[in-house]
């Protein structure tokens, strides 16, 4: 009874992982365009480090003060999330004052229509790590190979069991 347990257990565990790796890859599950890994505490304790933001691309003009934003200085740059503490609206365009909720400073530039990601609609905290170590070669195994070995064997091991008891009552 208890190693049936563990097993209901351990499958839904990996089950939960991998449903979070899945909306990680594919942010469209929840409603989203982008999902990044938060990889600095600028924004705790709102975002912790390690956090999977999920980004929804909108239009500047839909971006109101105190929202928190994904932008990229370019197409080389690691996107930053920050909260927009000031929205300048004119007739050549739209910028924004950004700051890190833990940074005590405003961030130097402003951030333009051109350089927006997004609009952050949901965080999950610290899934980020998971993510990460998925993607490393211990995690591929820890996650994927051995979960399957091991299911695999538990089920040898059932037929194996399920065969000698049958040899038992011949």
């Amino acid at each position: 009874m208890i190693r049936k347990g563990v097993k209901t257990v351990a499958a839904l565990a990996l089950l939960g992982a991998v449903a979070v790796l899945v909306v990680n890859a594919f942010p469209a599950l929840v409603g989203a365009d982008y999902s990044f890994v938060v990889m600095s505490g600028s924004m705790e304790p709102t975002i912790p480090v390690g956090s999977v933001v999920f980004v929804q691309d909108v239009s500047a003009a839909d971006v109101e003060e105190g929202d928190v934003i994904t932008f990229s200085k370019g197409p080389r740059t690691v996107p930053t999330t920050h909260r927009a503490i000031e929205v300048h609206r004119s007739d050549v365009g739209v910028r924004f004052v950004t700051k890190g909720d833990a940074n005590e400073d405003r961030d130097p530039e402003p951030v333009y229509r051109s350089d927006l990601v997004g609009k952050v609609t949901l965080k999950i905290p610290y899934v980020g790590y998971l993510s990460a170590f998925a993607s490393s070669r211990a995690g591929w195994f820890v996650m994927i190979v051995l979960p399957c070995s091991l299911l695999v064997l538990s089920e040898m091991w059932e037929l194996w069991k399920a065969g000698t008891r049958n040899e038992e009552h011949t």
